[in-house]
C-alpha cells in the first residue's frame, strides 16, 4: 500500500475535511479526493461518510486510521534510523583487539568511544596472530587493533603508533638487576619467540633486531600469543622480547627492562576491509589515535 496515500487518508481523517486537509498538504482538493477514492477501492469499503460536522470515519476507516498512523510512524522511524546509521550516530561497531594491546588501550578507548558515539552498540572480540586476518575479512569484526599491522590486499591499514621492544624475564633473573639490558648480554640465552603473523614459523618480529646486533638466541619455544610467552617466561623457560605495552598485563614474577642501544618497535595499527564504508570506522580511528597518542 502506498504510504503517500495513507498520509493523505490520515490528513483527511484528522481535519474531517478534504478541503482543510488539502490546504495542510499544500495540494489541490480534486487530486486529494481522487486519492481517497482510490484508497477506498483498494480497501474495498467506504472509509468516510459525510456528517453534520464534516467527514466522519466509518468503522472500516476507524480501523485503518490506527494502523495507518502506526505505519507512518514506523516508516518515519525507519528513515531516521537509516540516516542515523549512515551518519555514524547509530549502529553496531565490532572491535577486534590483540591481547598485547588490551590493558594499555581498551580501558581508555572504550570510554572515549562511548562518549563519541553514545547511540552505537559496541562489542569486542580478542584476536590472535592466526585469527585476526580472517576475522576482518569475514566481517566478524568491523575494525581490528593490531600489532603489527595486517598485510593483505583487501585490508586497509592506518598506523597510529608504535611500542618499543623490551625484555621480559623472571624477577630472579640476573638481568633483572640491570636498569637496561645490553643486547650482547642476550647472546646464547633461550628465547620464547612469537612468530610474525604474516610469515611462516621460521620468522619472528625480533629477528632483524637480533641479527643487526649479531646476537644469537636459541629458540626454546615458539608461541602465538603474548600471554603464552609470559607464562613460559614465568616458568623460567627463557626470555621474551615483547612490546612495552605487554608489561601492563604481566603476571607477578615477571619484570620488563629496556634494551640498551636498541630502538626497534612494533607498529600499532587499525585495520579494516577496504570495501567497508561505515562512517563508524572514521570515528573509531579518531578515538584510537587520541588514546594511543597519550600512551
Amino acid at each position: 500500500m502506498d504510504l503517500r496515500r495513507l498520509r493523505y487518508f490520515v490528513a483527511v481523517a484528522e481535519a474531517r475535511s478534504v478541503g482543510k486537509a488539502a490546504e495542510r498538504l499544500r495540494m489541490a482538493q480534486p487530486p486529494l479526493s481522487v486519492q481517497i477514492r482510490k484508497l477506498e477501492a483498494e480497501v474495498g469499503a467506504p472509509l468516510f461518510r459525510r456528517g453534520t460536522r464534516g467527514m466522519d470515519l466509518t468503522e472500516a476507516g476507524q480501523a485503518l486510521l490506527v494502523r495507518a498512523s502506526e505505519a507512518l510512524a514506523l516508516a518515519a522511524d525507519g528513515i531516521e534510523a537509516a540516516r542515523a546509521v549512515a551518519s555514524g550516530r547509530r549502529g553496531r561497531l565490532s572491535v577486534g583487539y590483540m591481547f598485547v594491546l588490551a590493558n594499555a588501550i581498551l580501558p581508555r578507548l572504550i570510554p572515549e568511544l562511548r562518549r563519541s558515539v553514545p547511540g552505537v552498540d559496541l562489542d569486542f572480540a580478542e584476536l590472535s596472530a592466526s585469527t585476526r586476518e580472517a576475522r576482518v575479512l569475514d566481517r566478524t569484526v568491523t575494525v581490528a587493533l593490531c600489532m603489527p599491522a595486517i598485510n593483505h590486499p583487501e585490508i586497509q591499514v592506518a598506523r597510529i603508533g608504535a611500542q618499543r621492544f623490551m625484555l621480559a624475564m623472571p624477577t630472579n633473573s640476573p638481568l633483572a638487576r640491570l636498569s637496561s639490558v645490553p643486547m650482547a648480554r642476550l647472546h646464547g640465552r633461550p628465547l620464547i619467540a612469537l612468530p610474525h603473523p604474516d610469515h611462516g614459523p621460521a620468522s619472528s618480529a625480533v629477528v632483524p633486531l637480533l641479527r643487526r646486533h649479531q646476537v644469537v638466541m636459541p629458540i626454546a619455544s615458539r608461541v602465538e600469543t603474548v600471554h603464552s610467552a609470559m607464562s613460559l617466561v614465568l616458568a623460567d623457560e627463557g626470555l621474551a622480547i615483547l612490546p612495552a605495552c605487554a608489561q601492563l598485563g604481566a603476571p607477578r614474577g615477571i619484570v620488563f627492562r629496556p634494551l640498551r642501544d636498541a630502538t626497534d618497535s612494533l607498529d600499532i595499527a587499525v585495520c579494516w576491509r577496504r570495501d567497508s564504508h561505515s562512517p563508524l570506522i572514521r570515528t573509531f580511528l579518531k578515538c584510537a589515535e587520541k588514546v594511543v597518542a597519550a600512551l
